[in-house]
C-alpha cells in the first residue's frame, strides 16, 4: 500500500453506490479518492435524492468518510432536460446517452481541473448496460478540452458488475431498476 501523501488525486464521478461500490474498492489502494455524484439526468427527483443518499450509506457503512471526500452538484434535471429534449425518444445506449456521457463527465473534468485533482474517471462503465468504448472516447474529448487526466476503464471486466451486486447485498444498497431518464 502506498503512502496516501505518494498516491495520486482522483476525482471519481459517480453515478449510484452500487457501482461505486465496487470501483472504490479497485481505487482506493492507489488513489486519494474524491467522489461526485452529479447526475441531472435522475427522474423525478425523489429518485435523485435517494441514490445521493444511497452513496452516502455506502461511504458510512464501509468506513470510508475518513478517506473518501464526497462531492456534490445541486440537482438540475433540467440542464438534461433542455438538451435531451430532441432525443427523448432515443433508445438506451443511443444518442440520447452518449449526451449525457458527455455533460456528466464534462462537469466532472471541469470541477476535477477546478480543484486540481491529477485524474478523474466514472463508475458508469461496471452497468452491463453502458458502453464503456464510448464513455472512453467522451473521456478522451473532455480530457483535452480541460486539460486533466482522465482515466480510460471498463470496470464491468473481471466480473466488476458481479462484484458491485455483491457488495451491494453486503451493504444493503438500493439497487434501482432504470439508469435516471425516464424515457
Amino acid at each position: 500500500m502506498q503512502n496516501d501523501e505518494l498516491k495520486p488525486n482522483i476525482l471519481l464521478h459517480c453515478c449510484c453506490a452500487p457501482c461505486t461500490s465496487y470501483v472504490l474498492e479497485c481505487l482506493l489502494p492507489h488513489y486519494n479518492v474524491s467522489v461526485l455524484f452529479y447526475n441531472p439526468n435522475i427522474e423525478p427527483q425523489e429518485e435523485y435524492f435517494k441514490r445521493k443518499s444511497e452513496l452516502t450509506k455506502l461511504l458510512d457503512k464501509a468506513s470510508l468518510t475518513s478517506t473518501t471526500r464526497m462531492l456534490e452538484c445541486d440537482y438540475d434535471n433540467a440542464a438534461f432536460s433542455s438538451a435531451a429534449l430532441s432525443l427523448r425518444n432515443e433508445p438506451e445506449g443511443g444518442e440520447r446517452c452518449h449526451l449525457c456521457f458527455e455533460l456528466r463527465l464534462s462537469e466532472t473534468a471541469r470541477m476535477a481541473k477546478a480543484a486540481k485533482f491529477d485524474i478523474f474517471t466514472t463508475t458508469l462503465s461496471v452497468s452491463p448496460h453502458k458502453n464503456a468504448e464510448l464513455l472512453n472516447e467522451i473521456g478522451r474529448k473532455v480530457e483535452n478540452e480541460y486539460n486533466v487526466e482522465y482515466m480510460q476503464v471498463d470496470f464491468k471486466k473481471k466480473e466488476g458488475y458481479k462484484r458491485s451486486v455483491e457488495l451491494s447485498k453486503q451493504y444493503d444498497l438500493y439497487r434501482q431498476k432504470y439508469c435516471g431518464c425516464q424515457s
